[in-house]
């Protein structure tokens, strides 16, 4: 079988489990609540959300009441959109922190390059806010930095002025949507790729080549997608508010896609759409 690890290390040294449980589109309040826990329960150990999800304090809530250790849970955020600068993104932290009720993130991330309110001087804008997430990594509010949605002329943009590099990427990958010039990239410059929506938003359940693909390997279309997201050394983000799926999702270290089908799954375009356009962006 090919070697799948349960964790990766990041370049900074930090372990971060190799699936982690998504939160876009997850409600705040009960939903939120009861799906981390959820997920909690199954395995997970590492979840996902982000200040534009509006659900940060439930993921708090269900971090608190899974029972489960703090340091054994690995949870990243992600800087919105409407804020920017070095004042604005401290506090922005600070209220994060408070609302996941933890006194530190294990990944925070700028989570689009170009907002819309920014699109004029967002070279200067991201500087500023990276400079203020670099002060909160020395001060051990936060463990690792990141970046999202990013592509190369904008991680080239960044790096100009950063002093510490972002340790990963999130951007949308999934078969059909493989998105590889940003994939080398980042891998060039020491990132480990997070894979957001890696289901394509549930468009991938139709698509017949994986249909025969889960029927061969006796395993459902998400599993096939998250393996073939792990074999390919991604860091799947899984999401889903169904007990049964979310445990399945996790369900995918004990078998191996064969060169064929990955081959398959790696021949798929535009099945699922592609990718917005970061510079072009209207939020």
């Amino acid at each position: 079988m090919q070697a799948v690890s349960k964790t990766y290390t990041l370049a900074n040294g930090v372990s971060i489990p190799s699936i982690g449980f998504g939160t876009w589109q997850v409600q705040e309040g009960p939903e939120a609540v009861d799906s981390v826990k959820a997920a909690l329960e199954a395995g997970y150990r590492h979840i996902d959300t982000a200040q534009g999800y509006q659900n940060e304090e439930g993921v708090g809530k269900a971090v608190k009441q899974s029972g489960v250790k703090r340091e054994d849970i690995f949870i990243t955020s992600k800087l919105t959109n409407g804020i920017r600068g070095y004042e604005n993104t401290r506090k922005s932290i600070e209220d994060s922190l408070r609302r996941l009720g933890t006194d530190y993130m294990d990944l925070f991330l700028v989570h689009w390059p170009v907002p819309v309110n920014f699109k004029d001087q967002w070279q200067h804008m991201n500087a500023e806010s990276w400079r203020a997430m670099e002060d909160a990594l020395k001060a051990g509010k936060i463990r690792a930095l990141g970046i999202s949605n990013f592509r190369k002329h904008h991680i080239d943009e960044l790096l100009k002025t950063a002093e510490i590099k972002p340790v990963a990427n999130q951007i949308r990958l999934c078969p059909g949507d493989k998105q590889e010039d940003t994939v080398n990239y980042s891998r060039e410059q020491g990132m480990l790729l997070q894979a957001y929506s890696p289901l394509g938003t549930g468009k991938l359940f139709e698509v017949p080549e994986l249909m025969d693909i889960a029927r061969q390997t006796s395993r459902t279309i998400a599993q096939v997608a998250l393996r073939w997201s792990l074999q390919r050394g991604y860091n799947p983000l899984p999401k889903s508010i169904t007990p049964k799926r979310i445990k399945e999702n996790l369900d995918v270290y004990g078998f191996e896609l064969t060169k064929e089908q990955m081959d398959r799954i790696n021949a798929l375009e535009g099945v699922v759409g592609y990718s917005a356009d970061p510079d072009h962006i209207t939020w």
